[in-house]
């Protein structure tokens, strides 16, 4: 189901297939990760012990209504970081719903790392290569170099399609960085610089704001961004005939 209509279906109850889909689907999670996740405990318990985890100063907030569905924001988000005209390796996300015929404004469903609050990738990841970016904004990111190849930080995403993303030929996980590190781009990124999604959106459905957006569900990261409706104005008065 798309995911811009979870909010409203919230209060639906649970189909058994559906209890039982999830049910199978969260049995193969834990067998795929059970091996780390004791390691994974260990993680969040020492950012637990460490303290409170700063927000990040920046997010991507979207407005699924005005999304084209174009995908110029995945592939210039794949040429900015790895070089490549390559949607698989963009760390932002669109969908579209064409085979289900979903009618707008549902049709289209958009993916951005919501640079969690209490972020789970960095909690869960072994090594510490997931991380909280003090020097750009608290934004959470992915240090490549340190990264194993785990896989922990896209299996404990909580949020689906997963919002970290697997490089199948560097084997490495990688998320957004709001365009920090974008070495093809020669624009800064990062809170207080531009991103490629952003600027290459036609639509202007993508913005970055500073306010965290409420975490509960999709509602605080889709928003309304359509420009305000031009103020009417009275036809002019015809002048009178003779005059």
């Amino acid at each position: 189901m798309a995911e811009s209509i979870q909010a409203e279906n919230k209060g639906n109850a649970v189909l058994r297939r559906d209890f039982l889909t999830g049910a199978a689907v969260a049995a193969g999670a834990l067998a795929s990760v059970a091996g780390g996740a004791a390691v994974a405990e260990a993680a969040q318990a020492a950012q637990a012990a460490q303290g409170r985890i700063e927000p990040s100063t920046g997010y991507l907030v979207y407005d699924s209504r005005l999304c084209f569905g174009c995908q110029s924001c995945m592939y210039a988000c794949a040429l900015t970081h790895e070089g490549v005209a390559n949607p698989s390796l963009a760390r932002i996300q669109i969908i579209r719903d064409a085979p289900g015929f979903t009618r707008y404004p549902h049709d289209v469903v958009i993916a951005v790392c919501r640079h969690c609050v209490a972020p789970v990738c960095v909690q869960s990841c072994p090594v510490g290569a997931c991380y909280v970016d003090a020097a750009n904004g608290n934004i959470r990111r992915i240090d490549e170099a340190k990264c194993i190849g785990c896989q922990m930080c896209i299996n404990s995403c909580p949020h689906r399609p997963r919002r970290t993303i697997w490089n199948p030929a560097k084997r490495k996980a990688t998320k957004c960085d709001l365009c920090v590190d974008s070495p093809y781009w020669s624009e800064q990124g990062g809170p207080e610089g531009k991103q490629a999604c952003v600027e290459s959106c036609a639509a202007r459905a993508l913005r970055l704001v500073r306010e965290t957006p409420p975490q509960k569900d999709v509602a605080g990261y889709d928003v309304d961004l359509a420009p305000p409706p031009k103020p009417k104005t009275a036809p002019a008065a015809k002048p009178k005939e003779g005059a």
